[in-house]
């Protein structure tokens, strides 16, 4: 078992950064993949960023491309999303994903465990 907490949300003015991180129990942690993904109000939860268990590949969505950087201390069993020039339209409840499968994922149905979410805001 796995379970994930997330921190480090907030409100920020656009143009702001935040780090998120995602702590986890669980000896597993370190040989998961994991994923960042959103949800803005009225809209679908969708992908962000992932890295795979041993923080040699990473993928992002193209939105966040060059804005946001994923990376992981499995000695802190603890993945980050450094988040860089936020816009009011990365406003959203950002959650963590452990992923049990291979490299890096995207799909949010392979992913088996899910924190609880951290809200960030960014105001124009």
């Amino acid at each position: 078992q796995v379970q994930l907490v997330e921190a480090g949300g907030g409100l920020v003015q656009a143009g702001g950064s935040l780090r998120l991180s995602c702590a986890a129990s669980g000896r597993a942690y370190s040989r998961c993949a994991v994923g960042w993904f959103r949800q803005a109000p009225g809209k679908e939860r969708e992908f962000v960023a992932t890295i795979n268990w041993n923080a040699r590949n990473t993928y992002y969505t193209d939105s966040v491309k060059g804005r946001f950087t994923i990376s992981r201390d499995n000695a802190k069993n603890t993945v980050y999303l450094q988040m860089n020039s936020l816009k009011p339209e990365d406003t959203a409840v950002y959650y963590c994903a452990a992923s049990l499968g291979i490299g890096t994922i995207t799909s949010q149905s392979l992913y088996d465990y899910w924190g609880q979410g951290t809200q960030v805001t960014v105001s124009s």
